[in-house]
């Protein structure tokens, strides 16, 4: 086998579920569609987005010197349904791929041993990304041929479906690219009609600040009255869209036990945390980045929707809490408990 043929081996034998090759250049079209993304606001308050642009949008600029990108994809597929949870207004809903260990860590070490094994193979540097750099991952997948950006902007395969995590090893190697996957979502509209707060203005673009995974993960402070009931028990992220997708009908359980955890859990429980308990149940949880108080913010806001008057008096407990959000929170939880709201 040549070289290549023997990484894509290397990359099966080390768990991802795919390896394909592009080169730095191959997503021109990225500038252009970061911009508009970027001018129309949705970005919400992710500012390093802007920041970075120049990166984010010519992984040229990004290292210079790199002459192939390697694209990996490792899945994290759930081993029941999603959506199962939001039947159960009294237990925290969170995201798949927070529900187990890091996976910034998990990928990240199967990354590296993929670039040692490159450097022995043959002499050359190497640099491995994993959602930590202002990298256009997505559209380098696409542009590899690991799959295509679906109508909820995510990477979908005919292989594995849309859970997989992402992954680059950029070389200054020369290496035979791969042909471009071509979109083949079709008239398929399932993403679109799912999501809760309606956060896609029309296919293939999505607006962040409408997002539950970004009002939940990354915004900061109060969240928008008009978007709160739609959060329903959901406190860390959302998989509604990605559920949806019929193309999960090939998707195989992730092997990595490490992402089939326990995340989670009653809402009861979870609201009387306080940071020390917090960081401690969260350790090694991509969870912990939030923080107590923009956690215990969120299960709040899922007490709200719960219907269950039995958390009134958690919540009551918490309107005077020393963070002003989690304040607030508790207050219009109680208030749509008491039938106020």
């Amino acid at each position: 086998m040549d070289l290549k043929q023997r990484l894509v081996a290397e990359a099966l034998e080390a768990g991802f579920v795919a390896c394909r090759i592009c080169r730095p250049d191959a997503v021109p079209e990225v500038p252009a569609r970061l911009g508009a993304f970027l001018e129309a606001g949705y970005h919400g308050q992710m500012e390093w987005m802007e920041a970075r642009s120049n990166w984010r949008g010519d992984p040229s600029v990004l290292w210079p010197q790199a002459r192939s990108v390697i694209m990996l994809a490792e899945s994290y597929a759930p081993e029941h349904d999603p959506l199962e949870i939001l039947q159960h207004p009294d237990q925290a809903a969170v995201s798949v791929y927070a529900k187990g260990r890091d996976y910034h860590d998990v990928v990240k070490k199967r990354l590296k041993r993929i670039a040692r094994w490159l450097i022995a193979q043959e002499p050359c540097e190497v640099k491995v990304f994993v959602d930590t750099a202002p990298v256009p991952e997505k559209a380098l997948a696409q542009a590899a041929g690991l799959g295509w950006q679906g109508k909820h902007t995510n990477v979908v395969s005919r292989d594995w479906g849309n859970w997989a995590f992402l992954g680059s090893v950029f070389t200054t190697l020369e290496l035979e690219p791969d042909a471009r996957e071509v979109d083949r979502c079709g008239s398929c509209t399932a993403c679109q009609e799912i999501c809760p707060t309606k956060a896609f203005p029309e296919p293939y673009k999505l607006d962040g600040r409408r997002c539950i995974s970004y009002l939940t993960i990354e915004h900061r402070g109060p969240v928008d009255e008009e978007l709160r009931s739609a959060l329903g028990n959901r406190i860390y992220g959302c998989d509604d869209c990605l559920a949806a997708c019929p193309w999960n009908k090939f998707a195989v359980a992730a092997s990595d036990m490490r992402y089939h955890g326990t995340a989670g859990g009653s809402l009861a429980e979870l609201v009387v945390l306080d940071d020390t308990a917090f960081r401690a149940r969260f350790s090694g949880s991509p969870i912990k980045r939030i923080g107590r108080d923009r956690f215990v913010r969120n299960v709040l806001y899922a007490i709200g929707n719960s219907g269950d008057g039995a958390l009134c008096g958690l919540a009551q407990g918490l309107c005077e809490d020393a963070d002003a959000a989690v304040a607030d929170a508790a207050r219009w939880a109680v208030a749509r408990l008491l039938g106020d709201s």
